[in-house]
């Protein structure tokens, strides 16, 4: 894809899933990638982006290794299955602190440094629409939406902002909260009929990122095999 070689890439949550596959898609790329995440990692700076000062310290370390910020993925993210009735207080401030807040503070980081830059933010259909056992996550999605929207506004024409909303993607933490019968009915219920591939989604955020979508910002873009239909 045409301006990608050589460009600064920040990727948050990029030690597995989504964030992985994105960190070896931008590196195919010819991009120089860092991966910010809270779990260790090869040449991963190790960070939970909940936390204002680890957030400040770990772009702190990519000045360091890049010199810049030409490209930010602010793809980390949580999720913890419950009923609405039994979400704790603890868990709902830390979903909406680690996917809202995180994004946010990654956001404003990355902002400060860019000259002409991209950031894209990983949202999900749950964002858009109701999912039943994800009150905190569906909330914290709709939130990422509606501040990457408020950003390509107010960072135009300097920096495009946009929101990819994944539908259901085989990754670690989706086989983590599904038992195999639960992903098949999933499956069954998507047009296309399965999970994406990480790879699909990393495959949207490099075009995106890319001179070729260069009029592309405050978009908010499905990637769900038609689950949204």
């Amino acid at each position: 894809m045409r301006g990608l070689e050589g460009k600064r890439v920040v990727v948050t949550g990029g030690t597995s899933g989504i964030g992985e596959a994105t960190c070896r898609c931008f590196r195919d790329e010819g991009a120089r990638v860092v991966s910010i995440a809270v779990d260790d990692g090869e040449g991963n700076i190790v960070c939970d982006v909940a936390d204002p000062a680890e957030v400040e310290q770990a772009f702190a370390q990519v000045d360091e290794l890049l010199g810049g910020v030409d490209v930010l993925v602010a793809n980390a993210g949580i999720s913890i299955r419950s009923s609405f009735l039994e979400i704790r207080e603890e868990d709902w401030q830390r979903v909406l602190d680690v996917n809202l807040g995180g994004v946010f503070r990654c956001a404003q980081q990355a902002a400060r440094r860019m000259g002409d830059g991209v950031i894209l933010m990983t949202a999900s259909t749950n964002g858009l629409t109701g999912h039943e056992h994800y009150a905190d996550y569906n909330a914290s999605k709709a939130g990422v939406i509606l501040l990457a929207r408020t950003l390509a506004r107010e960072l135009a024409p300097r920096i495009r902002v946009n929101a990819v909303c994944p539908g259901y993607v085989l990754t670690p933490m989706q086989q983590a909260e599904y038992t195999p019968e639960m992903l098949a009915a999933v499956d069954a219920s998507i047009p296309l009929g399965r999970h994406a591939w990480p790879e699909e989604v990393a495959a949207l955020f490099a075009f995106l990122a890319s001179d070729d979508a260069a009029y592309i910002t405050g978009a908010t873009i499905a990637i769900d095999g038609g689950e949204t239909a």
